[in-house]
């Protein structure tokens, strides 16, 4: 499969599942779109893998390391030739590797983030959510930043803060969601700190200690899009509008979460066509901080 007809696959699959925040959106530099749309492919797959559908976690986590084998094999240049979906995101990925030289670790990360959803349904301290986040979602903000060629530490910092914030903000907003699938991301430690029991999120209680629980978590993740906010201003272009319209839709929704007094299972925080107005007002009127 040549590769032009493989990034147009992985484009229609970026544009036909719904996101939190945008993906190879038209903000997002033409030359850059398809290569974050491959890279979303890949991490898609992978993660449908995880969490959707009623397969056992044995075959999760088998199609899981055959995803990795097919990695290893497009960072080599060798992609299986079978017509599939598969053959098609690792033709685009193979050739998004080598003109944007990502590292293979940045996906082993993912991959790793992934197979951890299989087998991990609480976590027992912050740190251990933060490092979750660290595989899970700062990998994503690191490849889109060398996809644009950027390699510069201190943005990758930004990067990561924002990347973490973003997870941890999609976890508050579907506390509900994540309870069916008998996941709880609010570690123990703080969970206990707040006199926050297990027992009210599994009755969907919203008790004031559920509720102090997720205050705190949400002052936390807005410290850490405060931290990151400087890598919208360390980009060009579109790309700096995408990222800033990214920011400012996560921190809405924790806004949203504190409007609602943090009692997801009242209503899910979401943004409407009113969030998407102030978002482009603020976006328009971003003033740039100090990094």
């Amino acid at each position: 499969m040549v590769a032009a007809a493989a990034y147009d696959r992985c484009l229609r699959l970026a544009r036909t599942h719904y996101e939190n925040f945008p993906v190879a959106s038209r903000l997002v530099p033409a030359d850059m779109r398809p290569h974050i749309a491959a890279v979303y492919a890949f991490a898609r797959v992978a993660d449908d893998f995880a969490d959707e559908g009623d397969r056992t976690a044995d075959v999760r986590l088998a199609l899981l390391d055959d995803w990795r084998v097919r990695l290893h094999g497009a960072a080599r240049g060798q992609v299986a030739a079978d017509g599939s979906d598969a053959e098609a995101i690792f033709t685009a990925l193979a050739e998004t590797m080598r003109v944007c030289r990502l590292d293979t670790v940045l996906f082993d990360d993912l991959l790793s983030a992934f197979r951890q959803d299989v087998v991990t349904r609480r976590y027992a301290t912050w740190a251990d959510l933060i490092d979750y986040c660290r595989r899970s979602a700062n990998p994503v903000g690191r490849l889109v930043l060398r996809i644009a060629g950027k390699h510069d530490a201190d943005l990758d910092r930004r990067s990561d803060a924002v990347c973490t914030a973003l997870q941890l903000t999609n976890f508050w907003q579907d506390v509900e969601r994540d309870l069916d699938k008998d996941r709880i991301y609010l570690p123990a430690d703080l969970m206990a700190d707040e006199g926050a029991r297990e027992s009210d999120l599994l009755a969907r209680t919203m008790s004031d200690g559920c509720r102090r629980a997720l205050s705190t978590a949400a002052s936390r993740t807005r410290a850490l899009f405060d931290e990151g906010r400087p890598v919208a201003d360390g980009v060009r272009g579109r790309l700096r509008w995408e990222l800033r319209a990214t920011w400012l839709g996560g921190r809405r929704v924790l806004d949203r979460l504190e409007a609602d007094g943090f009692d997801v299972f009242k209503s899910r925080p979401a943004l409407g066509w009113r969030d998407a107005a102030l978002i482009g007002w603020q976006a328009l009127t971003w003033r740039p901080k100090t990094r």
